[in-house]
């Protein structure tokens, strides 16, 4: 294999996208049977099963590694097109970016609000645990994400942002009811306020405390929205793990109360992007790394507890 035809990487990008054979067909005014062969004729020559016929078809691990190229191609070919003054039809430049809930109600948007705009730039934002954002990198469906994991995604760059602040609070009431005891025995067994399923944050809290033997009690309310989540612990459903700069104004009214003053959790927030040459994503990197510098903690990078 020499070369990966552009038509048949087109095609299999427009069939991710689109989700099915026909309606990449219709997107790119050709036939379902020309698609389909394209495909076929890409999978061939690269010896691997490229995607999974569901409903909506999914790229296989082979298939991520071709999508993501598809759009860095897309993207650089946008970006010669502006430098050469053809791109006035092809509207502002696109960027996708992976974000955590936390870092999106405290930090990141105001940050966007100083990337410069002349240029237009258009910002995609998708939600996702700080955990699992590099897997939307690594599907290709973002150019750019916000994570806690320092290790690269293949084909991607890391830059460090700093520390996010969590505190372990409560209500006063919610602390004298369930909470007089030993606080790791009773945070084993008190009603746990967590993001999804997904959110282990107040487990490793707990197993910080109890030195790996227990986690977060069974009782918990999923509550999948940062300011959701900060006005949950507040009305007192449960304890919980909340950024610094939202635990701030309810400390100092006597609305939450913290659990452990001396037990913060730290967690180490990194910005991965494609190594791509593109003015956007560049910019738009130098200016959430400016602005995580002003709102996260410096300091030398530690594992959460």
């Amino acid at each position: 294999m020499d070369e990966l035809p552009l038509d048949q990487v087109r095609t299999l990008l427009a069939v991710v996208d689109e989700g099915t054979f026909d309606a990449a067909a219709a997107a790119l005014h050709v036939t379902p049977s020309a698609v389909s062969q394209r495909v076929k004729a890409l999978e061939q020559r690269t010896g691997r099963v490229l995607l999974l016929r569901t409903k909506p078809v999914r790229p296989t691990e082979s298939g991520e590694v071709v999508v993501r190229f598809a759009r860095q191609l897309a993207r650089l070919e946008r970006d010669a097109r502006a430098e050469l003054g053809l791109a006035a039809e092809q509207g502002p430049a696109r960027v996708p970016i992976a974000v955590n809930a936390d870092s999106l109600a405290t930090w990141f948007l105001p940050a966007l609000t100083r990337v410069p705009q002349d240029p237009p730039i258009c910002f995609e934002l998708h939600r996702e645990d700080e955990a699992h954002t590099t897997a939307l990198l690594r599907e290709g469906q973002v150019m750019a994400a916000v994570t806690s994991s320092p290790d690269p995604v293949a084909g991607c760059t890391v830059r460090r942002l700093g520390l996010a602040r969590y505190l372990a609070v409560a209500t006063p009431e919610f602390a004298d009811r369930h909470l007089t005891g030993d606080l790791a025995e009773d945070l084993g067994r008190a009603p746990t306020v967590a993001f999804d399923r997904r959110d282990e944050l107040q487990d490793e809290f707990v197993r910080s405390l109890t030195r790996g033997r227990s986690g977060a009690g069974r009782i918990r309310h999923l509550v999948p929205a940062s300011d959701g989540f900060r006005d949950a612990v507040a009305a007192g459903l449960g304890w919980g793990l909340v950024p610094e700069p939202q635990a701030e104004a309810l400390l100092r009214s006597g609305r939450l109360v913290e659990l452990a003053p001396a037990r913060p959790m730290d967690v180490p927030l990194y910005w991965q992007q494609w190594k791509l040459d593109s003015p956007a994503l560049s910019t738009v990197a130098e200016v959430v790394a400016a602005a995580a510098a002003e709102a996260l903690l410096p300091g030398p990078t530690r594992r959460r507890p």
